[in-house]
């Protein structure tokens, strides 16, 4: 791999990256030449998605699960960069809430990544990253969705302290919006369509994401040496639309 590349012979673990969001960026960071480490709570997802990416691993890793933390930050050994994009919906009306389901998108956003934070200390490289996902929602409130838009929420607060702590490691977090990623389309055409259209014209750039905005907007991140316990918005404008 050339060493013109921005991230050559870097060690990079992608938390989600067996599908969606996450594998755009696993081979994104491939591209950038940069070692992907597929990392998902199916061991064998993470294979098959390995697989697709020359040169990537595969590591089993449950972010809701401590020592599932340790064990997988142990085989894959010292890393420079970590990126997580887990996530557990719990999109009901208030009144509708449950305590384990929203237990469990906290786990997923929130406890996970601190204890992620707590064991990535020891293995990432003190000029290395550790990066979150937040999402829009936190930013623009809506029935049936405060599970999503709280935790979101609490990751922007959570980067700002990580960084502290954390440093000179550095921790930021990516707030996509709708992003055409994949993920909707067990909706089936016809109604996905009409929701990413819908979506679109709810933002100042009149579309919705692609998986390559966020990608390119992770790489930034994973190379700003410079930048640290920031949320970067990567929605077209639709928290302010």
């Amino acid at each position: 791999m050339s060493a013109t590349l921005p991230l050559a012979s870097q060690n990079i673990l992608i938390i989600g990256g067996a599908r969606d969001i996450g594998f755009a960026i696993a081979n994104a960071i491939h591209e950038a030449g940069a070692t992907p480490v597929i990392g998902a709570r199916d061991l064998v997802k993470a294979r098959e998605a390995a697989e697709r990416i020359p040169g990537a691993r595969a590591v089993g890793i449950d972010i809701t699960d401590e020592d599932s933390i340790v064990r997988a930050l142990d085989e894959v050994g010292p890393l420079d960069h970590i990126v997580t994009t887990a996530s557990a919906h719990h999109n009901v009306p208030v009144s509708q809430l449950d305590h384990d389901h929203v237990v469990s998108a906290f786990e997923a956003k929130v406890i996970g990544p601190m204890l992620l934070a707590k064991h990535a200390a020891k293995t990432v490289r003190p000029d290395g990253s550790l990066l979150l996902f937040s999402g829009v929602a936190a930013w623009n409130p809506s029935p049936g969705y405060a599970v999503m838009g709280i935790t979101n929420g609490a990751v922007t607060y959570a980067v700002t302290h990580l960084a502290k702590e954390l440093a000179p490691i550095r921790v930021n977090a990516i707030s996509p919006g709708i992003i055409d990623s994949g993920s909707w389309d067990a909706m089936g055409d016809n109604a996905k369509h009409e929701f990413l259209e819908d979506s679109g014209r709810a933002t100042l750039v009149g579309r919705v994401g692609r998986n390559d905005d966020i990608a390119r907007a992770v790489l930034w991140l994973l190379e700003g040496s410079f930048v640290t316990g920031e949320t970067i918005h990567v929605d077209g404008g639709a928290r302010i639309a």
